[in-house]
């Protein structure tokens, strides 16, 4: 089982909040995972200035306007070498470039567009404390 978890899931695109809200309903309602919405990689960054040992887990995705995923990744492995949190990549499915790119800069695992919601349940479920 999971407790308490604090995810920032970071995506542009506007589906994603409701789409995440309806999936992981029940582990919203029970408090076992509380979710954090960024809409872009600079806001990302924002909230873990202000919360910074907070989150568990960052979700991001890759192809972004602005700061794209993979900045933001450095970002992060830069300014938290000590205790970073665990992040996953989302790529467009078959982008092998981004997820080299992603592997190098210190991603810990990779999902793929369109979001299996049952394989990150079970990964959330493993990553669990």
């Amino acid at each position: 089982t999971i407790h308490r978890m604090n995810i920032l899931v970071v995506d542009d695109e506007a589906d994603v909040q409701p789409l995440f809200e309806q999936r992981f309903r029940r582990e919203i309602r029970s408090g076992a995972i509380n979710f954090t919405f960024a809409n872009s990689g600079e806001q990302a960054l924002q909230v873990l200035g202000d919360r910074p040992t907070e989150m568990v887990l960052i979700l991001s995705d890759i192809n972004m306007p602005g700061m794209s995923g993979l900045e933001l990744l450095r970002h992060i492995r830069e300014q938290q070498p000590d205790r970073p949190p665990s992040i996953m990549m989302i790529t467009a499915y078959g982008d092998e470039h981004s997820h080299q790119q992603a592997l190098s800069l210190g991603a810990d695992d990779f999902l793929t567009k369109p979001l299996d919601f049952a394989a990150l349940k079970a990964r959330l479920t493993d990553l669990a404390p």
